[in-house]
């Protein structure tokens, strides 16, 4: 329901643009940026005490700003960055709230852009995510902790359709895995690991220089 809402918003904001102007050329400015809303959708794996409280962290829409150089009229480099999120935990049958962690979850992909098509512009990537967690103490009343940080990779499929030169819409799924291991804190004692692994469906506005 909610990456129907995500493309419904899309297809809403395509109705009203203007025809798209012709191909960009190699020869254009290599900067891109774009402003996306991202569907945080934890997949939520779980494993010893963790997987007994049934801890899962609640699905979230947070803004994000993406930065692209192009090598090549094909090959980019993308930065995927926000500001660091609140994400709430919940837990047991009813998901009551356990408390809530702040997560920066920055990445960098490999893109390949396929340029060929006129206005419409696939893309593929691949890459790292490095999730920096803080307020790491504040679940169950400080009884539990988290870890600092996640390493993992991420890839992405989307597409911009360009409405002119420099203007164009956005739709992009990114897949990262990430995860960190949950202890107790007044003994240290390792209460097991939670593996977030979030799709991220987007939908935003791009902006070629």
């Amino acid at each position: 329901m909610r990456l129907k809402s995500l493309v419904a918003a899309m297809a809403a904001v395509a109705s009203l643009a203007p025809i798209a102007s012709q191909a960009q050329s190699a020869e254009e400015n290599p900067w891109m940026v774009r402003v996306r809303a991202t569907d945080l959708i934890w997949q939520n794996g779980q494993t010893s005490s963790v997987s007994a409280l049934n801890v899962k962290a609640q699905d979230k829409i947070i803004p994000e700003f993406d930065v692209s150089y192009f090598f090549t009229k094909n090959i980019a480099a993308e930065l995927v960055l926000t500001y660091p999120q609140t994400v709430q935990i919940n837990y047991g049958s009813s998901q009551s709230q356990l408390g809530t962690i702040k997560a920066l979850p920055p990445s960098l992909l490999l893109q390949y852009h396929f340029t060929d098509l006129g206005a419409f512009k696939p893309y593929v990537g691949a890459g790292v995510n490095y999730t920096i967690f803080s307020s790491r103490n504040n679940l169950g009343n400080g009884a539990y902790s988290v870890g600092g940080s996640s390493t993992g990779v991420v890839g992405q499929v989307g597409a911009d359709y360009m409405l002119d030169k420099n203007w164009g819409l956005n739709l992009d799924v990114k897949y990262a895995t990430m995860s960190t291991n949950v202890t107790v804190t007044s003994t240290g004692a390792d209460a097991g690991k939670l593996t977030l692994n979030p799709w991220m469906p987007s939908v935003g506005v791009t902006y070629k220089f």
